[in-house]
Parts: C-alpha cells; sequence; structure tokens
C-alpha cells in the first residue's frame, strides 16, 4: 500500500512547528504496500521491494529528492523480535503499540531531514499506521492510539496524502504468490487474501484511497502505479482520467448496503480561493469531518490545499494537507464569487475499486453523484467500473462542458445573478 503524506508529524499528529515558509518545503510521503509478494516470470523476486525501487529511482530522475522508509515490523522481526513474543498474554498490542512507536519515529527522522534541505521531497514509505489495526481488536486499537494522544481519524485521513494498496498475487495472480523473498511474511494464500482484505477495510475512508488489483501483469501494475504517481507529485502522466462519475438517481439508502461493505461519512466544506487572473488555474481548500454513521456525532476534521492547472488538454492538480490554522487563513481570500459548496460524501470499497457518492447540500439540494476512483491507461480510454447494484444509477457523466457546467462543483460554487 502506498501512502503520501505531507503532514509535520513532530508528535504523532501536533499542529506542525516553524514558519510558513518551513511548513510549505514539507516532502511529499508515499507509502506502498501489498500483504503478500510476488514473484512474476520476467523477475524472480519481485514485490511491493521492487514497486518502491521503481517509484525511487523515477522520482529521483525527475529531481525530486526521495528516501524510503521501511516497514518498522520488518526490522523489529529480523532483529529478535519472534512470533514467539505473541504466546504471552496481552503481547499482541504491545507490540503493535512498539511497531507503531518504530513507525512514526522513522516517518518522522526522514521528514525532518528531507524539510532540512529545502529541496522538492519524497518519503516512500512501506506502511502505515493503520496496518496495524488489522491484527488486534477494534477496542485494543483504539486504545493503542489513546495512550498516544491521537485517534483513527488522524492516523488514517491526516497523516498520509495518500494510500496505494497492492493487491496480494495470491488474489487474481495466485501462480506467482511465493513467501521465498521475505523471511518475515508466513501467510498462507488464503490468509494472506484475508488479511489484505481487511487492510482494505482499514483504509477505507481515507480521501485518497488507490487499490491496485491483479488484471493486468506485473509490468502493467507497476505502470499503473507510476502513472498515480506521476499525477499525485504534479507531473505528466498517461492517465487522462484518474476517475468516473456517475449521475444517482436520489441520494444512496444506506440501509440497503451489503453487511459486508464498510462505508464512511463525511462532512465536506470546499472553498475557491481567490486566483491571480490566471484563467487556465485555480485553488481550493477543503475540511473533510468524519461522522459517526451510528450516532451522527461529528469527529475529527481533515484539511487539505488543491492547486490546479492546465497543461496543454491536461489538468495537473498539486494536493497536501494543511493545518486547521492555514485553512483557516486560505478562508478569508475565497473567492466572494463564488459559493461555499457543502456536500455529505459516503465511502467505501466495492470489488477493489474506491467510490464516494458526493451528496450536494450547498448551493444546490438535489444533486448526487458517485466518484469511482478508477485509472485508463491509454489516452481517451474510458475506465472499467463494475458499478454497485445497491446504488440507483441515472448515467455516466462525460467530460463535456454541458456536463461540467451543469454538475461539476466549480461550476456549480459561481454565483449567478439571478
Amino acid at each position: 500500500m502506498w501512502r503520501v503524506s505531507s503532514k509535520n508529524r513532530s508528535s504523532y499528529y501536533d499542529e506542525p512547528r516553524g514558519s510558513q515558509e518551513e511548513r510549505s518545503r514539507k516532502p511529499l510521503v508515499l507509502s506502498l504496500h501489498s500483504n503478500a509478494l510476488i514473484s512474476s516470470p520476467t523477475c524472480l523476486l519481485c514485490s511491493k521491494t521492487t514497486a518502491l525501487a521503481r517509484v525511487f529511482l523515477f522520482l529521483r530522475e525527475r529531481g525530486f529528492q526521495v528516501i524510503t522508509c521501511p516497514e518498522a515490523w520488518g526490522i523489529l522481526s529480523t532483529n529478535g523480535l519472534s512470533l514467539d513474543f505473541f504466546g504471552t498474554e496481552g503481547m499482541g498490542p504491545v507490540i503493535q503499540g512498539a511497531v507503531m512507536d518504530t513507525m512514526v519515529h522513522l516517518e518522522d527522522t526522514v521528514e525532518h531531514v528531507l524539510q532540512a534541505r529545502g529541496k522538492p521531497s519524497v518519503i516512500l514509505c512501506d506502511r502505515g499506521l493503520m496496518d496495524g489495526s488489522v491484527y488486534v481488536s477494534k477496542p485494543e486499537f483504539a486504545a493503542i492510539l489513546k495512550d498516544r494522544y491521537t485517534d483513527v481519524v488522524q492516523a488514517r485521513d491526516n497523516r498520509y496524502d495518500a494510500v496505494f494498496h497492492l493487491v496480494t498475487a495470491a488474489d487474481g495472480a495466485e501462480m506467482h504468490y511465493t513467501l521465498e523473498n521475505n523471511k518475515v511474511r508466513t501467510e498462507s494464500p488464503a490468509e494472506a487474501i484475508a488479511v489484505d482484505k481487511r487492510t482494505q477495510k482499514a483504509w477505507v475512508g481515507h480521501p485518497h484511497l488507490y487499490v491496485l488489483d491483479n488484471t493486468t501483469h506485473f509490468e502493467g501494475k507497476m505502470s499503473r502505479l507510476i502513472d498515480i504517481v506521476s499525477k499525485i507529485v504534479g507531473l505528466p502522466s498517461n492517465l487522462k482520467r484518474r476517475s468516473a462519475k456517475f449521475l444517482l438517481v436520489g441520494q444512496p439508502v444506506l440501509a440497503s448496503f451489503p453487511e459486508d461493505i464498510n462505508y464512511h461519512l463525511f462532512e465536506v466544506e470546499k472553498v475557491y480561493l481567490r486566483s491571480a487572473g490566471d484563467a487556465e488555474s485555480y485553488s481550493f481548500a477543503r475540511r473533510r469531518t468524519n461522522i459517526d454513521h451510528d450516532t451522527g456525532k461529528l469527529l475529527g476534521s481533515v484539511y487539505q490545499l488543491t492547486s490546479a492547472r492546465l497543461m496543454g488538454d491536461e489538468l495537473i492538480e498539486q494536493k497536501r494537507i494543511i493545518t486547521l490554522r492555514e485553512y483557516s487563513s486560505a478562508y478569508q481570500t475565497r473567492d466572494l464569487d463564488r459559493h461555499v459548496v457543502r456536500q455529505r460524501r459516503v465511502s467505501f470499497l466495492y470489488e477493489l475499486q474506491s467510490f464516494t457518492v458526493h451528496i450536494y447540500e450547498r448551493p444546490v439540494t438535489d444533486l448526487c453523484i458517485l466518484h469511482a476512483q478508477v485509472q485508463a491507461s491509454e489516452a481517451g480510454e474510458e475506465p472499467e467500473v463494475d458499478l454497485p447494484p445497491f446504488l440507483n444509477v441515472d448515467r455516466r457523466l462525460t467530460n463535456t462542458k454541458s456536463d461540467e457546467d451543469k454538475y461539476g462543483a466549480y461550476s456549480l460554487s459561481l454565483i449567478r445573478e439571478e
């Protein structure tokens, strides 16, 4: 799984320290994750390690400063922490807490070094904090986070800018599944698939979750990965579209969702900012607040700044996590010719695809759009989408001016004279 984060981690999730200029130099953090290893006919020892190496070289060759954070469990287990330790009652949460502490320290240290360099930089992380939730109970994981003065919202949404999950080879590419190239992995194919699915669910709700399945050969999987990374860091990409959009007939009925669909609810506020007069670029700040779907209580919020610009016929977006203070400052510079856009969102995984339903509350109230986060590998090729049967889909939205004017948030935000 890959995770990207520009959040300062000085003390887990405190407000970043330093000046505005120092914070603007924060490195982008990418984390790549797969629960099992891949061996391809053309490369005998291919795994997420191969993917990390590919991305590392790709970014280095394009001028980025890049450092990789290794897997914390691998460090501990290859230096004496054995599975025998779990035989002692109560050791599960203790060990997962130690893994989390090691992970945070590694990420914080690397970020500090790269931030001091003051150059465009990327951190590649082998794992992310939410992975630990797969190996302990929900109450135990909540206690681990509470002991560290944080919670699931901060660990999942506010620490990493993007999450990339490489589906285990055991699920769809069984002939290439192997444990021979990793001493700390012991799962059978069935166990690997079970852990893989639990790990996917642990990250559902992250605003930028990418699941890369095994529908293509290994090189195709790597190409998809590189293309997505290019988009994230602001480089041109072969991917002309990152998502498909569908108009829904009314709001989704959450009670009709299958029991195995793990969904999350959010309240979103999107504020478009004043531009410098460049018609080919715009920016917006976003507040995304988690909603407890059992009680309706608002939980923690995550803030993000997005800058978009046209390069030829391609829209390049750059996103970074910001603080509440930065969001409040950006809000003061909002474009007064545009509405503040408010939505409720429902995020979930279905058939290894990440979906989010956007339910508009302002400036319109009768609009629901389904976003499917998928990729087309060739220019002009429409992404294939397995639509959830429990949603009432009207039609697919097209990348045309008429659909953008009627259904695009940027167009809808414009205040029009009566």
